[in-house]
Formats: structure tokens, sequence, C-alpha cells
């Protein structure tokens, strides 16, 4: 029973060993008969955390654009251990965070020509806030589209 759920689970999307721990908990399957399912399948590599966390972080930094640190909540959330967490998300440098930070202002900035200043940088400044960006990159990222967009708008 324990191996046939974590399988279910397993087609629908790429898991975490936490996941597929806390879905068989769910239903009811006992934890020395998880245990041993989940070691089994680590040990053919149905389940490898690292690899999961390597792939997600490819995947949401590149396609929603999310900062480091919103990675690492991510992550932890969905039960990847902290050192595989750190590990992982380092592999993002500087230059790839601030190079998907202008992206998403360039995007957003285009729909907010019309707004005060002011306002374009705090909502600019939040939504990068919110994708996991730090507050020096955030501000120094707005500043120079904000600046650019009215140095084109002139």
């Amino acid at each position: 029973m324990a191996r046939a759920i974590a399988l279910r689970m397993l087609e629908r999307q790429p898991r975490t060993r936490a996941e597929l721990a806390r879905g068989m908990a769910r239903r009811g399957v006992p934890a020395d008969a998880a245990a041993a399912v989940l070691d089994r399948f680590t040990e053919v590599g149905l389940i490898d955390d690292e690899a999961f966390a390597a792939a997600w972080v490819d995947s949401r930094h590149a396609g929603r654009g999310l900062g480091r640190r919103a990675l690492s909540a991510e992550l932890r959330r969905r039960g990847v251990d902290d050192s595989v967490v750190r590990e992982t998300v380092a592999t993002v440098s500087d230059e790839d965070e601030a190079a998907a930070a202008r992206a998403l202002v360039r995007r957003k900035l285009a729909t907010m020509q019309r707004l005060p200043r002011e306002t374009q940088l705090r909502r600019l400044v939040a939504m990068l806030a919110r994708k996991g960006f730090g507050q020096g990159l955030a501000m120094q990222v707005v500043r120079e589209a904000v600046a650019g967009a009215e140095a084109e708008a002139d």
C-alpha cells in the first residue's frame, strides 16, 4: 500500500522525500512501512532531493524570476534539507539574480508609465521583495530602470 501511494504521488509530479512521507502519513501508512519504501525509492533513484532542488531552482528562477530568498523558502517548505537548499540556491549567481530582477522590472514598468515616479518605485520594489530579491538589489535595479525609462521618454 505504501509503495502504491508513493508511486501515485510521483506520477503526478516530482516530490521530495518529506512530501512523500507527509502524503503517506495522511493516508495512514505506518511510519516504519513508509520509511522502508522511501529508503528503497532513494536507493533506486526515484527520490533524489538534491536533483529535485536543482531542477526546482532552475525552473522557478528562469520561469518565474524568483530570487534566492524565495527559492530557499519554497524548497524548505517542500522539506528539502537546509544544507541542500543552501548549496543549490548558491548556484544562482549575483548576475543571474540581477538579470532576473531587471527583466521583471522591465516588464512591469511598461504597464506603469502613467503613474507618478514615487508610486512606480514603491510598487516595483515591493514586487521584487515578494519575488525574494534583497532590498539593496531591488532598489538599485528599480532606480536604474525608472531612470532609463525617463531618459527614453525625454
